[in-house]
């Protein structure tokens, strides 16, 4: 028996949502401020119901609470009552079970008798109905004045005297009219749904007065009482209590001989009234509390807990709350543990360095399964989520347990993807094609979760080629920042943008890009050429191949070679649409065409797109091939009279470009005198001045990667 899915309606950001969930973990992932934790209060709050967690005016969303002020306010008519459908807020869980599963529990739930039918609906529905949504616009009318027509302050006061208290149902699958009442039937939801959770807000901290860890024990103390050895443990516990109580007891006797004394000579109405005794009576169950401390060993010696790493601390504590909760979800054994157990944990990762991030993920799902098999060899059935801005725990997680959280169209609304549902997006009729996309899924899957899993929690990226652009690339986005500010847009450096190299695979992540439909630079090179014929020996026949097709090879060259006709970028082929020979295409694209939006499974050139390729274009009466060529053609200044200071470059073919020779042009340049590109980036840095404030001064950005710059960096 599983939970497969939740729906949240009209909770803060969850105007519409729907999450799946996966059998045993599901790693709930996505930027800030997309509902990680809204779904977490929401499931709280109606699984937990309780005054302290009552829905109030700030949990409705956006939309929904606009709907109700227009309907109290009267900017949105009323319908009749028999069209009136409830307004509210609401969470429905879907569970299914098969034949192995004890439906001893949920039986009173089960709305029909269908072989096939193996699912039941919980719904939870927080509504107002339409005679007290009457009630409630006739108040405000009366009242307007005394809130000086603020509606907001009649609501927070308000709401909850008009809305119900919340509904616990089990609705039928075929017809929600259907349901079964859990309130009137009497049907405990606690024996029938259990949810527990680890907020993100622990009180773990490294003062001196932190005893976090220390108070957990004795939480886990009280909740230790299951198997024989622990009750043989226990008893032995209380047997060294009772020979303390006894020893305690004779030293009060003396500590408080005096007082007692004093006590006693003033009598009473009967001999022997005011005779008090100060006796030892130690609690097993309170002992514990403040009465322990947590150590940990360094080298030989013996460390309060606070003297320890807040990531240790953390990490520690939330194996200590897990066991709390586990011993809560497992129950005595005098009692049955609820039908399903479901544990939200909120970003394990706080305080934590990457390796512990590591290490956690790992085990959290053996710690888990151990926990969950009692001493009666009853194992209890538990669904954990967890909800993690970690990339290194994304990383090292399944692919496939992954819930990626967006903001939908609607600003004012999230959603839920699944991870494993993109290997469908990768999937072709064409068996020779579905092979080849296999191939890229499997490629996306593997390098998102060991090299850049950041992606996800990117609000932009920059996909690139090469080592030259990885290093420069930050300092070209900090000089478009010191030199083009704009008091409308957010500098760049200050704006979560990952940057990515990708090699020559950018259209490889062209799915993953539009699935968590983030803005996207590509940087690449228009990589032209043209076909060269080959000769035979005597170097005047064309060489043939069997066809009799004449055998050609590409040779590049700069793409306004006048024989220049193709180009060999697979990315730039693949998004536009276009084949090889279309480089007179790609030579005449404005910034406008270059940018694109995927529609009907097509990218499309599209001015409001969420992607743009930028590649090489004409800057100073030369046009680049590549990076290289194109950023010393407009920078040779930089490169000055001394090859020392660019080690990474030929001498020979440096000396002939700095003195202008006319048969070596930025093309040639690139081509013979560039031997590490990496080395060269950061030889470039180095040579790099700073004048009035702005750095890297004495070289400038080139046009194509600027223009796409300046592109990402708008909202």
């Amino acid at each position: 028996m599983q939970i497969t899915k939740i729906e949240i309606k009209n909770f803060r950001l969850l105007k519409d949502f729907s999450l799946d969930l996966e059998s045993n973990l599901s790693l709930i992932i996505g930027k800030n401020n997309t509902g990680k934790t809204s779904i977490l209060t929401a499931l709280d709050k109606f699984l937990n119901s309780s005054e302290k967690k009552k829905i109030t005016i700030n949990d409705f969303n956006v939309d929904f609470k606009k709907q109700i002020i227009d309907l109290i306010t009267g900017e949105q008519a009323l319908a009749i009552e028999n069209e009136y459908t409830p307004l509210g807020i609401s969470l429905f869980v879907y569970v299914e079970y098969d034949a192995q599963d004890d439906l001893s529990l949920v039986s009173p739930l089960i709305m029909s008798l269908e072989p096939e039918d193996n699912n039941i609906i919980l719904s939870f529905e927080y509504e107002i109905d339409y005679v007290r949504l009457c009630e409630m616009k006739l108040a405000y009318g009366l009242n307007k004045e005394k809130y000086n027509d603020d509606i907001n302050l009649f609501l927070q006061e308000h709401q909850s005297s008009y809305f119900s208290s919340i509904k616990k149902k089990s609705v039928s699958v075929q017809d929600a009219r259907i349901f079964t009442d859990l309130d009137r039937e009497n049907i405990n939801l606690k024996n029938i749904l259990v949810f527990k959770y680890i907020s993100a807000k622990r009180s773990v901290t490294n003062q001196e007065s932190d005893k976090t860890l220390s108070t957990q024990t004795s939480r886990i103390y009280k909740k230790t009482s299951e198997s024989d050895e622990q009750e043989e443990a226990i008893d032995e516990f209380k047997q060294k209590l009772r020979d303390t109580d006894r020893d305690l007891s004779n030293i009060y006797g003396t500590i408080f001989g005096s007082l007692l004394a004093k006590v006693a000579k003033f009598g009473g109405l009967k001999q022997n009234d005011t005779d008090v005794k100060i006796a030892s009576a130690l609690q097993h169950r309170e002992l514990l509390d403040g009465n322990t401390t947590v150590l940990y060993l360094h080298d030989d010696h013996e460390l309060p807990e606070h003297y320890n790493g807040l990531g240790y601390m953390n990490l520690i504590s939330i194996i200590f709350e897990i066991e709390v909760l586990m011993s809560e979800f497992r129950r005595s054994l005098k009692e049955k543990p609820a039908a399903i157990n479901l544990l939200f944990i909120e970003e394990p990762e706080a305080h934590t360095h990457p390796q512990m991030q590591y290490i956690f993920i790992k085990n959290i799902k053996s710690l888990l399964e151990e926990s969950r098999m009692r001493e009666d060899n009853i194992k209890v059935q538990l669904q954990t989520a967890i909800s993690t801005h970690s990339s290194h725990i994304v990383s090292e997680c399944d692919f496939n347990d992954i819930k990626y959280l967006k903001k939908s169209t609607s600003i004012n609304s999230v959603e839920s993807k699944n991870l494993k549902s993109l290997k469908d997006e990768y999937r072709s009729e064409d068996f020779d094609i579905d092979t080849r996309y296999k191939q890229d899924f499997k490629f996306l899957k593997q390098y998102l979760t060991l090299n850049r899993a950041e992606l996800f929690f990117a609000d932009k990226a920059i996909l690139f080629e090469g080592d030259t652009e990885r290093v420069l690339l930050p300092a070209m986005m900090k000089k478009i920042d010191q030199e083009t500010q704009n008091n409308n847009e957010t500098p760049l450096l200050s704006q979560n943008i990952s940057i990515v190299e990708v090699g020559a695979h950018s259209q490889t992540f062209e799915k993953f890009i539009d699935f968590i439909g983030v803005k996207t630079l590509i940087v690449t090179d228009i990589d032209s050429y043209y076909d060269e014929i080959e000769l035979e020996d005597d170097n005047i026949t064309p060489k043939k191949l069997n066809n009799n097709n004449i055998k050609t090879k590409a040779k590049i060259c700069k793409p306004n070679d006048p024989l220049a006709k193709s180009t060999s970028n697979n990315s730039l082929l693949f998004f536009h649409g276009k084949k090889r020979s279309d480089l007179d295409y790609f030579i005449g694209l404005s910034i406008d065409d270059k940018i694109l939006s995927k529609v009907s499974g097509i990218w499309q050139k599209d001015i409001s797109g969420q992607l743009l390729l930028a590649f090489q274009t004409k800057e100073d009466g030369y046009h680049g091939r590549s990076f290289e060529d194109a950023f010393f053609s407009i920078n040779k200044s930089l490169l000055g009279n001394d090859a020392n200071s660019y080690p990474s470059l030929t001498k020979k073919w440096f000396e002939k470009y700095v003195n202008d020779e006319p048969e070596v042009d930025p093309f040639k340049f690139a081509e013979k005198a560039v031997g590490s590109k990496p080395s060269l980036a950061i030889e470039i840095l180095l040579n790099s001045e700073t004048m009035g404030g702005i750095e890297y001064s004495n070289w400038v950005v080139p046009h194509y990667i600027k223009e796409g710059l300046e592109w990402l960096r708008k909202d």
